[in-house]
């Protein structure tokens, strides 16, 4: 993984296409929170549980960035983003599409290059519950983690 912010939104952007767990990219915390289309999710727990779920019933991932901007601001960066982005729907075969914006933060984790290994703290049911592809993973985790997160798409009013 990267060690720039920048470089690391667009890592998780790449991770969301290829079907790759995305949970090592947010912040374990309970401040942590992640706004979708349809969806609120509130702390590292709840964050980790909606995006295995979303991994294992989605397929066929397209994300194209058009309007990336990102500033790192010492221990903190913010970034937003215009990306269209579609996929499609396991269960019910159903194809989305959504013209989206993405903006939030990211905080450094203690201003180190290169891979940080990161005490995930979660037991070994936590572990369980999210499979095996988010535990081979729990402790490569970037220098940049997404502390907030929002996506939305917008509408006329």
């Amino acid at each position: 993984m990267s060690d720039t912010a920048e470089a690391v939104v667009r890592d998780y952007y790449a991770a969301l296409r290829r079907g790759d767990p995305l949970s090592p990219y947010f912040l374990e915390h309970e401040s942590t929170v992640k706004f979708g289309i349809s969806e609120a999710l509130f702390g590292f727990d709840e964050v980790r549980e909606a995006l295995h779920a979303q991994t294992e019933t989605t397929d066929g991932w397209t994300v194209e960035s058009s309007n990336l901007v990102v500033e790192n601001r010492g221990g903190y960066a913010t970034f937003a983003d215009e990306v269209t982005m579609a996929w499609t729907d396991t269960a019910s075969d159903e194809d989305y599409r959504f013209e989206t914006r993405w903006s939030g933060t990211l905080v450094g984790q203690n201003g180190e290059r290169g891979r940080n290994p990161v005490d995930t703290g979660e037991s070994s049911t936590a572990t369980a519950a999210t499979g095996d592809a988010d535990r081979d993973h729990e402790h490569d985790r970037p220098d940049w983690l997404f502390a907030s997160m929002h996506v939305s798409a917008p509408h006329e009013l």
